[in-house]
């Protein structure tokens, strides 16, 4: 069979063949074991938190609101964000991303899909949108579960800022949300990192496992007092721009700067995962 025979853009692609590809990714995605394992532990592991913090007097005082989080519910998924920045959020997102496309090549897959009138645009498309769901949903949950666990198993009592002025439950409420939200950026940030290497390497492990390694990279160089410029276009550096929305007067230049980063690492890593897709050799393979 030549080259031309197999590659979809030879002839005109079945229309709407992006959602189905799509949706056919989010239903392997709902039956698969790792990805119902992972929800459920983001939506689990904030209560198993909780539930550690209640026996035992020491607090994670490292951490910005560690030392509330027996006096403030806000506080949990504030501290939880925290920990999940360093390196939880880039390894549940490289869960899917990093493997949605090496698993056709782990699979020998790929010529069954591209004769199916669906073409590479389609599939990458279908796949990317379904990697980036999964990243947005997780963080969702996440986020959701944390803030229940905080208000149901410790309370919904004023919490104090960043200033030492003491902030309401709604505005708590409201802020914690926001908070969530802000890293949502940096993390489709490593969802295209995943896209990237899945493609790239054509390895499930490499694709999974490259995110975080980068990522801890990344926040070792925060922590060796890196120069500003060059901690300004790390990818971990806006899971932290959070922090100015509790102060007496918020400050979003940082949330800005951060969300200006996130999308241009996405745009230039799932375009360079797309560009690969395209020049490959799928006959050769």
């Amino acid at each position: 069979m030549t080259a031309v025979a197999v590659r979809p853009e030879t002839r005109p692609p079945a229309r709407g063949g992006a959602w189905v590809v799509y949706r056919w990714e989010l239903v392997k995605l709902t039956r698969q074991v790792k990805t119902q394992v992972v929800v459920g532990l983001c939506v689990l592991a904030p209560f198993l938190f909780v539930a550690a913090l209640d026996v035992q007097s020491n607090v994670p005082q490292d951490t910005l609101f560690g030392r509330w989080v027996h006096d403030s519910g806000f506080a949990i998924p504030l501290v939880i964000l925290g920990f999940a920045g360093q390196w939880a959020l880039p390894a549940v997102t490289s869960i899917v991303a990093g493997d949605i496309f090496s698993c056709e090549d782990r699979y020998g897959t790929w010529k069954t899909i591209l004769t199916r009138s669906r073409s590479r645009s389609q599939i990458f498309a279908g796949k990317a949108l379904a990697a980036v769901t999964f990243s947005v949903v997780t963080t969702a949950l996440l986020a959701l579960s944390s803030l229940a666990a905080g208000v149901l198993l410790v309370g919904r009592q004023p919490m104090i800022g960043l200033s030492g002025t003491l902030l309401q439950p709604g505005h708590c409420a409201t802020l914690v949300l926001a908070s969530w939200a802000a890293v949502s950026l940096p993390v489709l940030g490593f969802t295209g990192l995943g896209l990237l290497l899945s493609v790239g390497s054509r390895s499930s492990a490499v694709g999974t496992g490259g995110p975080v390694v980068i990522g801890l990279v990344m926040q070792l160089g925060s922590l060796v007092n890196a120069p500003e410029t060059v901690r300004m276009l790390l990818l971990t550096t806006p899971f932290g721009t959070w922090h100015g929305l509790f102060t007496a007067r918020p400050f979003y230049g940082p949330l800005e700067q951060g969300a200006v980063v996130s999308v241009i690492y996405f745009l230039l890593c799932a375009g360079g995962a797309y560009a690969l897709l395209r020049r490959r050799d799928i006959t050769g393979s």
